[in-house]
């Protein structure tokens, strides 16, 4: 068992490295290693350990839940078939980092009766279990997520009392959703503005002004690549024009209380601000960030068009040039 819990230990230690993102919601499949530790009532001559590797199937619901289906068999000796069903609630808000859950469900054990070790009895060959267990887990990206936890069984038929087993579980989940977004152009307006008449031509100017309007999913603070473009756009005019700032503005949607969509809308503006300094090598400290939550909506919160509107950061900063024939 030494062995195994080493093994998964350095497995999810190995996934600390990676890129930080929020979870996703939907249907989701992946592989597991489930190191077992099974009672020693169980057997002739004391404990066994065992090495299960199995596949998962799951559904994620809000962020917060699931109901997830797996099947397993022993790695090396293959005298131990599993079949569960697991419910996992996630704690704490939707955050980029490593976010705790807890787990309960139930395990089909199918062992084999003329296997080494000896099963104590033949009521052994089939058996229930309960679980309950707690674990961490993380997005790696916006479709792998990592999750390991350890959970304790116990055996609820076949007529046995006090039989205990543990288990460490490693498991990885491929969430098959992607949001799906149209991509939005920046927005690079001329607006002629003519010096007044004078006895010798004076040099056309005209004032060019960048918007930037930055849209997030539901309850999330993560600027997606489809918005580069315009990124990139606000960053070269700032690059060429180094007299000029930028001041950015968070917004929510209505769903949620007032205080943590006012957290949110900041924690949007700051992502954004984050993104323009670090990707484009702009100052920070030529941009300035205000977050309003819910109270400036531009369209109608009761629809998911309206609401997907409302999720935004919007800037904007304007120039002139001389007009060059």
């Amino acid at each position: 068992m030494r062995k195994i819990i080493s093994t998964v230990g350095a497995a999810l230690l190995a996934t600390t490295v990676s890129v930080s993102v929020n979870a996703n919601e939907g249907l989701y499949l992946g592989p597991s290693l489930t190191g077992y530790y099974l009672d020693s009532d169980r057997y002739v001559g004391g404990a066994e350990d065992a090495a299960v590797a199995g596949i998962n199937i799951g559904y994620r619901f809000f962020n917060d839940w699931a109901l997830e289906l797996g099947a397993g068999k022993e790695i090396a000796n293959n005298n131990l078939e599993t079949v569960k069903l697991d419910f996992y609630y996630w704690f704490g808000e939707a955050t980029e980092n490593w976010r705790p859950y807890f787990t309960m469900g139930a395990v089909y054990y199918e062992q084999d009766v003329g296997s080494d070790p000896i099963l104590v009895d033949s009521d052994q060959k089939y058996t229930h279990q309960g679980s309950v267990g707690l674990g961490l887990s993380k997005m790696i990206d916006t479709h792998w997520e990592v999750r390991g936890d350890v959970r304790y069984l116990h055996q609820i038929r076949e007529g046995q009392e006090g039989i205990n087993d543990g288990a460490i579980n490693l498991a990885l989940n491929y969430y098959f959703n992607a949001p799906v977004v149209a991509p939005v152009v920046a927005q690079v307006v001329p607006e002629p503005e003519y010096a007044s008449p004078a006895p010798e031509p004076e040099p056309e100017v005209r004032t060019i002004t960048v918007r930037l309007n930055v849209e997030f999913e539901f309850d999330k603070a993560i600027v997606r690549a489809i918005y580069g473009d315009e990124l990139q756009a606000v960053a070269n005019a700032m690059k060429v024009h180094d007299d000029i700032d930028l001041v950015l503005e968070g917004h929510t949607d209505a769903i949620g209380t007032d205080q943590y969509n006012q957290g949110l809308s900041e924690r949007r503006v700051v992502a954004v601000e984050a993104k323009i300094a670090e990707d484009y090598g702009i100052d920070p400290d030529r941009i300035s960030t205000i977050g309003y939550g819910e109270s400036r909506p531009i369209a109608d919160n009761n629809t998911d068009e309206g609401r997907a509107r409302n999720r935004r950061v919007i800037g904007e900063l304007s120039y002139s040039e001389v007009v060059v024939d």
